[in-house]
């Protein structure tokens, strides 16, 4: 029945326990394993049937156990240590931020992402991109950048997997109780929850906006489900990549424009706007609008002074990942919005227009924000290249080395991925700088401090630990099946603690070939049943509801886990989730990847397993193809790309056997008389020494502050000056520079000689410009030269910037020089770009004359 009234009941804490309400409300306790200890031990019954919810834990706590906590000076005294390092840590001002830049109360970053992954309670991720906008969020907390972050509140999140009889995938949704998660409406002086309004297609959908916090940053996060909404509307946030493409615009409208209007009505108005992914893209329409309303200036004003300040990370490796709406989807969803920005229908259909793409001519939303973002970025340097290669078609003219794409290499929160035991060790031996200043390599030199057989002890527990999960969870699937009883039973013998053990976890996605694995199921059989080197393999993952190739790659698992000759060595654990993940990154020996190259645009549980000490075993792609190095895992091949992919898949599952029978699991089972595999645990010290300060998001977010956030509030800052004046100047003359381009001509082109010169000469070169109706001091002539290789083009180049010498009327003459630094045939020609102290980047004007 329909309730006439409804109210929230909050738990009722006994006065010496009320510290508890404000741990829970804040997530920093997920990385923190003190605090982690601290709830298990307030009730491991409930800890483990909350699936690691301190708040659901605080409101079904039978009030009687929560009184004798009360009372429990031991446990008082240890949650009097957890709230004093709390305080501590979120009243710190000598963070490093604080100590570089100086503290600041006011965020200067918001950081847009469709999805968070911060612990497994709270199911607002699907995959790596999640994961990585959590850790992103933990980083910057630690690190004290003055950070916000915006996503979204989804009722039912993404979705739990099942599998039936037959090990097909099916699809459970439950819904996010919010009452039972950290997350906190924010209220207006009324006591009245703040909304904001994004106009759809004849009315307006309100989204109510919650808080959670994440350490010292808060996460604002916008819910569509109110009653002011039709049924329709309410459903927009409630599913995670849900629904269909006309769902998926209404989600990136609430993002992008919701999520600046939120921040806008909290009164929180950051300088620079990181955009993870293309989907809050639409933002960088909004900061164009609002700017135009409130300090009256011209789109083309606008565009310039938020364009400075806007940062896009793409992860996508592959055209078909894109986010494409069609014509009518946008004629539907901005045909009234595109009005307030004063420019044409076409114009701005060509902010974001792509043809040709896997989902035919439309809006593409990565297209939208390399055109109003000053810094975009790949994911690693593999990726950075792709993604160049990927988009080179906007630019035109654009040398490739040029294209405006540059790379910040993912990694992961370590302290939120390495398992109790190690970081024991790693207390005892390194000392607390692996916490504070995990990205410091000096630090990560005294792993060599750690004791084999320490080392060696602590990562056969985990591994014993897995396994007993594994079988527990096992167990729970087959039940939920109504397996057979001798199948249920059977479960309790699956997999062994003292063998050799490969994971493979991650999304099912089809150029993430899950069944490589299995090309040669014959000698599988003997790799994985060999009595001297026995192997064994935990799968676990999920594909997209919509993709059924990767659906049957997990049937066909399922399948193999069914085969007698395979049963106690091939386990799929069900429902891939951060828990999962944890326990399989700390316990495996082996973790294996084999994506097809270069579709993997990074990685990040590969390093999450590294830093555990486990070995990778992994195709050069992603993170991995810039890590790797004899000593610290294994490599796959060696770089090559394929065209037919049904040969590579017989190469590199060759390689992959290989691999197993003749060095990975020799080396683990290489064994001296005191039973320490001595190679393997120098080669897992070696791979923790090298790869940890390297791969994690401290150093990641540190180097995004450095690099984009930092020099983005600064021009942000200065265009802002005086009114706008700079930008609104800067936007005047590339007006002219537009009007004027296509008039300016090179008239000549003189270079000293060109046979007989030596390494070390200098190669003279003048150049006769014709500007037109430009100044000189509007462009920047230079030379381009570099080795050629028959009749190709310059590959790879340098650049000299020329001299001007003198102007007569509108001939300007310019000269300079270029040292020769090596032998062989070279080249050089010369090209003219815009030159304005303001511009980001001249490549973005879309402006360049070449010589011809």
């Amino acid at each position: 029945m329909k309730p006439i009234k409804t109210f929230v009941v909050v738990p009722s804490l006994p006065e010496t326990l009320a510290p508890l309400k404000e741990l829970a409300y804040n997530v920093w306790w997920c990385w923190n394993p003190e605090a982690i200890a601290l709830w298990r031990r307030l009730d491991p019954v409930l800890w483990e049937e909350t699936y690691h919810n301190p708040v659901k834990m605080l409101g079904l706590m039978a009030q009687e156990r929560l009184e004798a906590k009360s009372k429990d000076e031991a446990f008082l005294a240890h949650m009097t240590r957890i709230v004093e390092s709390f305080k501590e840590y979120m009243n710190d001002r000598q963070t490093w931020f604080a100590k570089k830049y100086g503290f600041s109360e006011k965020p200067a970053v918001a950081y847009y992402s469709a999805e968070f992954g911060l612990t497994e309670s709270v199911r607002l991720y699907s995959g790596g991109l999640g994961m990585l906008a959590g850790d992103h969020l933990k980083s910057a907390s630690d690190l004290g950048i003055p950070l916000v972050g915006i996503g979204m509140l989804y009722r039912v999140g993404y979705f739990q997997q099942k599998l039936n009889a037959g090990g097909y995938q099916q699809e459970a949704y439950p819904e996010n109780d919010f009452h039972h998660m950290p997350v906190v409406p924010m209220l207006d002086q009324n006591g009245v929850q703040h909304r904001v309004a994004v106009q759809m297609p004849g009315r307006a959908v309100h989204c109510l906006i919650w808080k959670l916090q994440v350490g010292r940053v808060p996460l604002y996060l916008l819910d569509t489900d109110t009653p002011e909404n039709s049924s329709g509307d309410r459903w927009i946030t409630r599913e995670l990549y849900g629904g269909d493409t006309e769902t998926r615009i209404m989600q990136e409208e609430v993002l992008g424009i919701g999520g600046l209007r939120a921040l806008h009505t909290l009164g929180l108005h950051p300088y620079v706007y990181h955009m993870n992914e293309g989907h809050s893209a639409f933002l960088a329409l909004e900061r164009i609008a609002v700017a135009m309303e409130r300090h009256q200036m011209s789109f083309r004003e606008a565009l310039e002074l938020t364009r400075s300040s806007n940062v896009f990370t793409t992860h996508t490796p592959v055209p078909a990942g894109i986010d494409v709406f069609s014509k009518e989807l946008m004629d539907k969803y901005f045909s009234m919005y595109y009005t307030k920005l004063g420019i044409s229908w076409q114009e701005f259909l060509d902010l974001g227009w792509q043809n040709n793409t896997p989902k035919g001519d439309g809006f593409s939303m990565a297209v939208l924000a390399l055109n109003l973002c000053g810094d975009a970025n790949g994911v690693s340097k593999l990726h950075g290249k792709v993604s160049r290669k990927m988009w080179g078609n906007l630019y035109p003219a654009v040398p490739f080395q040029e294209i405006p794409i540059d790379s910040v290499t993912n990694g992961v929160h370590t302290r939120s991925y390495v398992s109790q035991e190690l970081a024991t060790l790693f207390d005892r031996y390194l000392g607390p700088r692996w916490v504070m200043n995990p990205g410091d390599q000096t630090v990560w030199e005294k792993v060599d401090m750690i004791p084999m057989e320490e080392l060696w002890r602590t990562h056969e527990r985990r591994r014993e630990r897995l396994v007993a999960f594994a079988r527990s969870r096992l167990e729970k699937q087959l039940k939920a099946r109504n397996a057979p009883a001798a199948e249920v039973a059977a479960a309790k013998e699956v997999l062994n603690p003292e063998i050799l053990t490969i994971g493979f976890a991650r999304r099912f996605a089809t150029y993430k070939r899950a069944t490589l694995f299995f090309k040669d199921v014959e000698r599988l059989i003997r790799i994985l049943t060999n009595k001297d080197m026995p192997v064994q393999i935990i799968f676990a993952g999920k594909a997209h509801p919509k993709d059924e190739p990767g659906k049957n790659f997990i049937k066909e698992i399922v399948k193999k886990c069914a085969d007698e000759r395979l049963r106690r060595h091939i386990v799929f654990i069900e429902d891939y989730d951060v828990l999962v993940a944890r326990y399989l990154v700390q316990g495996v020996d082996v973790w294996l990847n084999n994506p097809r190259r270069p579709q993997e645009a990074s990685g990040t549980s590969g390093m999450k397993a590294a830093a555990n000490g486990v070995l990778n075993l992994s195709i050069l792609d992603g993170w991995w193809d810039e890590a790797y190095h004899p000593g610290i895992g294994w490599a796959i091949g060696n770089r090559e790309e394929y065209e037919n992919t049904d040969y590579q898949d017989e190469v590199e599952a060759n390689s992959l056997y290989e691999l197993l029978e003749n060095d990975v699991a020799p080396t683990f089972y290489d064994r001296g008389r005191d039973s320490l595999p001595r190679r393997w645990i120098q080669m897992m010290k070696d791979c923790i020494r090298d790869t940890t300060p390297v791969f994690n998001t401290n150093r990641m977010v540190a180097e995004y502050n450095d690099r984009f956030y930092m020099p983005s509030n600064n021009r942000y800052k200065a265009l802002s000056a005086d009114d706008r004046k700079r930008a609104r100047e800067m936007a005047r003359w590339l007006e002219n520079v537009k009007k004027c381009w296509n008039r300016i001509k090179i008239e000549k082109v003189e270079a000293n000689g060109s046979s007989g010169h030596r390494v070390g000469d200098v190669v003279d070169v003048k150049v006769t410009l014709n500007l037109d109706c430009l100044n000189a001091s509007d462009v920047v002539v230079q030379v381009f030269y570099g080795a050629v290789i028959g009749d190709e083009p310059i590959n790879q180049g340098e650049i000299i910037d020329l001299e001007l010498v003198k102007r007569e009327n509108s001939i300007a003459h310019f000269k300079g020089g270029i040292k020769l630094h090596s032998s062989g045939k070279m080249g050089l020609t010369v090209r003219v770009l815009p030159s304005h102290p303001d511009l980001i980047h001249p490549i973005l004007t879309g402006n360049i004359l070449w010589a011809s």
